[in-house]
């Protein structure tokens, strides 16, 4: 039962107004740095074998801030994969959101995401994406099992899109439904993925207790597969 902690990268003076994409050198601002510190104490304890990043800055100092931080055992690195980086907007990058929303692609994106390119010759569909990152996430799940055990978790930090579109693809959405879920900045999603399904234990949770995130001691574990969902809802 591979854990994924799904960190978005803390605020930047572009998130909001602006669509930053693969602009570089977007790095936290205060109020992210803030952020990803406070986030980063309240995971202090858990167990977290590795922490992966998308390569953009912003999700690099985020990803640093937890190595920094963390308490439980000492993680030597943060490991970088493009999968995981920001979906490509090619030529709609850098241009504000209240522009973007004139365009006829816009209600695509908003309604049919799934038939939605963006324009430009590094623009990118926005189911690649999706594919790109669900296809990392597997491979990070069995790598992370070979190195570190079955029950091991770690984390990955990334962009609101992609997260958005992993947490679909983990809860059986069509890429269509995937603008009905929401990624605050420096919000924490965990997904547990076991050979039967994966369950998405928390979205876009931006303050609460990570308490069950620990390892329970072996006796309170439940009936059945570790698959299995809980008949009643569980504890």
């Amino acid at each position: 039962m591979t854990t994924l902690l799904l960190v978005r990268h803390g605020l930047t003076a572009m998130t909001g107004p602006v669509l930053a994409g693969w602009t570089p050198g977007v790095g936290l601002d205060d109020r992210g740095r803030e952020q990803v510190r406070d986030l980063a104490a309240r995971l202090a304890l858990v167990p977290i074998a590795a922490v992966v990043s998308s390569p953009l800055d912003r999700c690099v100092q985020t990803a640093e801030a937890l190595v920094e931080g963390h308490l439980a055992a000492p993680i030597e690195k943060v490991e970088s994969d493009e999968r995981f980086g920001e979906v490509r907007y090619g030529d709609w990058t850098g241009r504000p959101l209240k522009e973007l929303a004139e365009e006829p692609l816009w209600k695509v994106v908003q309604a049919h995401p799934s038939a939605a390119r963006f324009p430009g010759e590094e623009g990118e569909a926005m189911a690649d994406a999706q594919h790109r990152a669900v296809r990392a996430v597997r491979e990070w799940n069995e790598r992370i099992a070979a190195e570190h055990g079955a029950d091991a978790t770690y984390a990955v930090c990334s962009h609101g899109d992609i997260i958005k579109a992993i947490v679909a693809d983990a809860m059986g959405l069509h890429l269509d439904q995937f603008q009905r879920i929401q990624v605050a900045p420096a919000s924490l999603t965990v997904i547990r993925y076991t050979e039967l399904r994966p369950f998405v234990v928390r979205l876009n949770d931006t303050g609460g207790d990570v308490r069950d995130l620990l390892p329970p001691p072996p006796e309170e574990g439940g009936g059945g597969g570790e698959g299995d969902a809980p008949v009643g809802g569980g504890a």
